[in-house]
């Protein structure tokens, strides 16, 4: 048998997580030529692409095009797909390096980080993300209630997933009916009762996390006019200072945007979404039923950190806007991986440029980590492609010095008969194509980009394996 990563002897290596960072793991690898790698992706839901598939939002189909590079991808011949198999259920740490030389968690940043304020807990108060989830048909948020009688709902953060969910709640049904949205959701947003939509945010415009064309978007929906008031779009003079300096245009685009929507009148639409600068969640109000309705709020003040950041800071004063519905979009963490280091207070994997190291930095034989999991909830989903390529060039180098796990049965063929012992529902690349063509034919006769399966169960029975 020759030296491991020779086309008699594959190096061998395992991805848990199937989204983009798993996918451009795959890419990078093929990169590689003269290097013979045989890859196995494994992901707890039947279906790939992670948050392509499950966050990116349905009325933005055109960046889920990127699944066509992934399918690519996993068309060849070296790869495989093992989805409905659960890390640290199906497979464990011992499992895996038993099969492979290597292990690569591409997992993402899967749950929102708390507010920490009174009455967070109430009924009303949500996580953006579980929404994200459920109208976009993940199995796990499918039977989630979101109680869309109430006329106001406030968005905590002013980031893009702020926006997506802005944007879904001051829609009309004939613009989401185009989409490839969970027919629950669909139905569920065919009553909704929304009518003002806060979105909020802790500093000023020149800080927010949005990008332009989010931002611009929101000018166009056909039913919801945008209402920022003079004051909020005001920028501060630390923050004029530092706009000018950078050269960031997006920056500029961003506070074009909003100054231009402070310029605006009401045109009667049946809908309004008011960004609100420059202001912090204190406490959640609720009634004697436990359910939200208010959101009290510190009125801020930006200033110029001793390292040069914009920071705000609260001026003493307070108000009170009536609402029904919280969502909360501050920021993403990972969720810790059996057997895995996990640096708690960043919610992502131990590691040194994708090596997964232990908490006193030494690295980890054979470990490796890449996207959100690895860095921290931050880029877009182009970022991941680079972000990969780091991990895996540290992979290729591990390699050549023969850093690596010695597996006993590195066979294929072995890996794949103990996944079929632990998990005879495993779904494979093929079992996804067949899933793919029933949701694409199902939208093309509501002439919808798809309409998604929604349960596992429906998956499966779809396979013929009800």
């Amino acid at each position: 048998m020759g030296n491991i990563g020779s086309e008699s002897n594959p190096l061998r290596v395992a991805i848990i997580g199937s989204g983009p960072a798993g996918f451009y793991t795959v890419s990078n690898f093929l990169k590689h030529k003269g290097l013979h790698v045989s890859m196995d992706m494994y992901d707890r839901l039947p279906t790939p692409f992670g948050l392509v598939r499950a966050g990116v939002a349905p009325d933005h189909q055109k960046d889920k095009s990127v699944t066509r590079a992934y399918d690519k991808s996993a068309r060849n011949p070296n790869f495989r797909f093992f989805g409905n198999v659960k890390y640290g259920e199906h497979i464990h740490m011992d499992d895996l390096k038993s099969h492979y030389h290597q292990v690569i968690f591409t997992t993402g940043a899967q749950v929102d980080r708390n507010l920490g304020i009174p009455g967070e807990d109430l009924g009303g108060s949500h996580s953006a993300t579980d929404f994200v989830a459920w109208y976009n048909g993940h199995p796990d948020f499918a039977d989630l209630d979101f109680d869309l009688s109430q006329e106001s709902v406030a968005i905590v953060g002013i980031g893009n997933v702020a926006i997506d969910v802005a944007r879904i709640l001051g829609k009309t049904v004939s613009e989401l009916a185009e989409t490839d949205m969970a027919d629950h959701a669909l139905e569920a947003l065919r009553d909704s009762k929304v009518k003002n939509v806060y979105v909020l945010g802790r500093r000023g415009p020149a800080q927010a996390a949005f990008t332009p064309p989010e931002i611009k978007e929101m000018g166009e929906l056909e039913d919801a006019d945008v209402v920022v008031s003079s004051e909020d779009a005001m920028l501060d003079p630390a923050s004029a200072a530092e706009m000018e300096a950078s050269s960031d245009r997006n920056v500029t685009k961003n506070v074009a945007f909003v100054q231009e929507y402070s310029e605006r009148s009401l045109t009667g639409k049946s809908r309004t979404v008011t960004f609100r600068f420059l202001v912090s969640p204190t406490e959640l109000v609720g009634d004697d039923s436990g359910k939200v309705t208010a959101i009290r709020l510190a009125k801020n003040e930006a200033y110029q950190d001793e390292d040069g950041s914009i920071r705000a800071r609260a001026t003493g004063e307070v108000e009170e806007i009536p609402v029904g519905l919280v969502f909360r979009s501050v920021g993403y963490r990972g969720v810790a991986l059996p057997e895995v280091p996990f640096h708690e207070r960043w919610g992502s994997i131990e590691n040194a440029l994708g090596r997964v190291t232990t908490s006193d930095g030494d690295p980890v034989t054979g470990l490796y980590a890449a996207g959100w999991i690895k860095r921290g909830p931050t880029g877009v989903i182009g970022t991941n492609k680079t972000c990969a390529q780091e991990t895996v060039n540290c992979m290729v180098e591990d390699l050549e010095a023969g850093k690596h796990f010695t597996p006993t049965a590195p066979s294929v063929d072995a890996a794949e008969a103990l996944v079929l012992s632990r998990q005879p529902d495993r779904i494979s690349y093929s079992d996804w194509q067949a899933i793919d063509a029933e949701e694409l034919r199902l939208g093309g006769e509501q002439s919808r980009p798809r309409v998604k399966f929604t349960r596992v169960a429906k998956m499966l029975d779809q396979l013929g394996r009800g």
